[in-house]
């Protein structure tokens, strides 16, 4: 019986990977590395073992395992992650891609290749693995360690900064060119379609899995989430994207759902199956021969990534704020690069414009990087010893002053907090408007007109739709004020009433500019001008149906984008009985009045009787914290008592810096980490924390002493302050330098 070759040639490539990756299992190696050398050794190059017969199957069967692998990356990702990563990561981020684009481009040139070839090893070597680097943190058991949240931070903002890149390589690589309204137009298209994928996903997915988990099992549940893949990638190739990138933003909307970790279980067997033959596919397109005759290129490109990915995090975090020493391990956990380089080299393939060598130099480097990790990890803390070792006292002076000068909590202006949440509305409600317009003009019209009424009948019908469709983004776009109580406190200053009314004639402005764009679709000029003076009429008198039509829209949309936390919170929500006690779930926002306060100072227990069991911070998470812990903006507290005791620490903590009387500047003031030497005349020698009148006069907290080259962390308020000691002192500059007059004047 003869057996269809794409059978035979599966069961090699899977034979060879059980084998291939059962020795580096045991070798306790990268499984990746496994793949490829069981691909190379299937491959037509080496002829020691039996070879695949046809490689056209085997890259379909790869295509789809680039699907299915970033389907499972994006139900990692989540753009709720992404706004959390924080400044730093970003920053880090930011500065290693730029950095490592030009390196990867002018390491290229240098050795002669093409332009072309050149550009997308930028690409290639701007991408650290991700896969690679949390292997790596488990085996070593530093997954806990500060550096390594940030390092997931950057590899956060790293897969989201490969998607972009493999937009704009297509463009350059279809047009040829570095035209620079050709790259803005992709970038600003990627924009527009990510975000309006990611509303309408929000909105819509959810809720049918939701409204359907009754009738799913394992099963169904599994062909759903697959079908929801296949169905974006459909649609992201037809607007034009690379198929990965649909699946990607389907994985993400995913990762905003209560289904997120069982669509992740179920999909780990189906993306295992499929990674494990894209991987194998990379191997079987490397020609050994290749890597030889361009060993000298890939020795120096391995050296460009090692070299260039230490520097350029380790420059990206000090530029950060984050210190020598968490900078340097940052930089030297993430010098490898792996998944998406061989996602962007087998796009230069497939779309003809790279040279043949490119791919294998991109694998062999990878090979490499991977092997070396383990080891740039372990010795990132004796390079950072050498390098404190051989910097000037100076330069670790000024680096440590610059580090505790970014650390700041600012309490958010009612300016900054109005201007972001206007910004806010114009994009998504812009976005939201323009999508039904288009499709509407697209798609709607010529189905009215062609099936149900036809001439300007029809074109007013469509108009009718299109603009019920729009309405409540219309006005959400003209009227709708998120934050109401912020804009009443600037009203009430009269400086700033004419630019409260400037705003809002803006607004206006532009939802007329989008009514007249819906109009001039279908009609001319003339008359659309008076049908839009019409209209807005129109949305003036039906403004609240219009209005509570929009709430339900945003109450939808919130409580699908929120239905993780919500269902955390309540599985967390545990109640004791029988004295009703109950674990509750706070989170704290940038203008709380408990924000830079330690639970001490708070009182929490004393005042409210109730215990903070665990503070949950971007970074880590604090179990059971000390009374010195003080409270960040953003923190998620879990907080244990009766209903009474947590109603009355609800009323502190959801209490704004506004409606306090007690300090009536703390609004206007910024909290810093900031340094104080004692010098031998200071009136603070002898004296106990407690005693020394530092929060007193500060409004601040000592969180930090170093003395003879000793640092304790958050010091006992009975420690006694010795000359030549190093305060850290968390507090308002202006009233620290107001403790040095203090002690001027104590000592005159």
């Amino acid at each position: 019986m003869h057996l269809p070759h794409l059978i035979t040639d599966l069961g090699l490539i899977l034979a060879a990977a059980g084998i291939t990756t059962l020795i580096f299992k045991k070798l306790k190696q990268p499984l990746v590395l496994g793949y490829i050398i069981a691909g190379l050794l299937v491959g037509p190059h080496v002829g020691i073992f039996p070879t695949i017969t046809e490689t056209e199957n085997i890259t379909i069967w790869a295509e789809i395992g680039v699907i299915f692998l970033l389907f499972s990356l994006g139900l990692e990702f989540s753009f709720k992650k992404l706004v959390k990563v924080g400044g730093s990561s970003a920053i880090m981020a930011f500065v290693e891609v730029v950095v490592m684009l030009l390196l990867g481009y002018l390491t290229g040139k240098l050795l002669g290749w093409s332009t072309m070839d050149s550009i997308f090893l930028g690409g290639i070597l701007s991408i650290s693995s991700t896969t690679i680097i949390i292997r790596a943190f488990e085996e070593l058991g530093v997954k806990s360690n500060r550096f390594a949240g940030l390092v997931f931070g950057v590899l956060i903002v790293e897969d989201l900064v490969a998607i972009l890149l493999m937009v704009l390589l297509s463009t350059v690589a279809v047009s040829q060119q570095f035209a620079g309204s050709e790259m803005l137009t992709a970038v600003l298209k990627l924009g527009f379609f990510l975000l309006l994928w990611f509303l309408a996903g929000i909105f819509i997915i959810p809720t049918f899995l939701r409204r359907a988990s009754k009738l799913m099992n394992n099963e169904t549940l599994l062909i759903v989430s697959l079908a929801l893949c296949l169905l974006m990638v459909i649609l992201a190739a037809q607007v034009g994207f690379s198929p990965a990138l649909g699946a990607f933003i389907m994985g993400s909307i995913l990762a905003e759902t209560t289904k997120a970790e069982k669509i992740e279980h179920l999909i780990a067997s189906v993306k295992d199956l499929f990674g494990a033959i894209f991987f194998v596919s990379v191997g079987i397109l490397i020609n050994p021969e290749t890597i030889v005759t361009y060993a000298g290129p890939i020795a120096l490109i391995t050296i460009v990534t090692l070299v260039g990915k230490t520097l350029s995090i380790t420059g990206g975090g000090l530029i950060a704020g984050q210190g020598l020493k968490t900078s340097i391990q940052s930089g030297m956990s993430v010098s490898q690069i792996g998944e998406f380089s061989f996602i962007i080299a087998t796009l230069g393939l497939t779309l003809n414009v790279t040279s043949d060598f490119l791919y294998p130099v991109a694998v062999a480097v990878s090979a490499i990087t991977t092997f070396t990790t383990p080891y740039m990890i372990k010795l990132s803390l004796p390079a950072y010893q050498a390098v404190e070792r051989l910097l000037p006292e100076k330069w670790k002076r000024s680096i440590n002053e610059y580090s505790s000068g970014a650390q700041v909590i600012n309490s958010t202006s009612d300016w900054k907090r109005v201007l972001q949440s206007y910004a806010l509305n114009l994009v998504v409600y812009s976005v939201i408007i323009i999508a039904i317009v288009l499709l509407s003009a697209r798609y709607l019209n010529p189905l009215i007109t062609e099936n149900v009424v036809g001439g300007l009948a029809g074109d007013i019908v469509t108009t009718v739709v299109t603009l019920a469709a729009v309405a409540p983004f219309l006005w959400a776009l003209a009227v709708y004020h998120p934050q109401k109580e912020a804009q009443g406190r600037l009203w009430a200053n009269k400086n700033y009433r004419s630019l409260i009314i400037v705003l809002e004639f803006v607004r206006i402005g532009i939802s007329i500019l989008f009514i007249g764009f819906l109009l001039h679709q279908f009609f001319p000029v003339h008359i659309s001008i008076f049908a839009g003076l019409a209209i807005i009429v129109g949305l003036v008198v039906f403004s609240k149906r219009i209005q509570n039509f929009y709430i339900r829209i945003e109450e939808r949309f919130m409580l699908n984008l929120n239905a993780r936390e919500i269902a955390e919170a309540n599985r967390m929500h545990h109640t004791l009985t029988p004295w009703d006690a109950h674990l509750v779930r706070f989170d704290v926002y940038p203008n709380a009045v408990v924000v830079g306060r330690s639970l001490v100072e708070l009182q929490v227990r004393e005042k409210y009787g109730v215990n903070v069991a665990v503070i949950e911070r971007s970074d880590r998470t604090i179990m059971a914290p000390t009374r010195d812990e003080i409270i960040f903006p953003g923190d998620t507290l879990y907080v244990f008592g009766l209903d009474e005791q947590i109603a009355a620490f609800r009323d502190l903590i959801e209490q704004e810096v506004y409606d306090t009387k007690a300090d009536e500047t703390i609004e206007k003031e910024d909290v810093r980490l900031q340094q104080l030497v004692v010098s031998g005349s200071s009136a603070l020698v002898g004296k106990a924390i407690r005693h020394s009148g530092i929060r007193e006069v500060t409004k601040g907290l000592i969180v930090g002493l170093e003395r003879n080259g000793e640092r304790i962390l958050n010091p006992g308020s009975e420690l006694v302050i010795e000359e030549g000691d190093l305060l850290w002192i968390v507090g308002n500059p202006g009233r620290i330098r107001k403790l040095e007059a203090v002690k001027a004047e104590a000592v005159a």
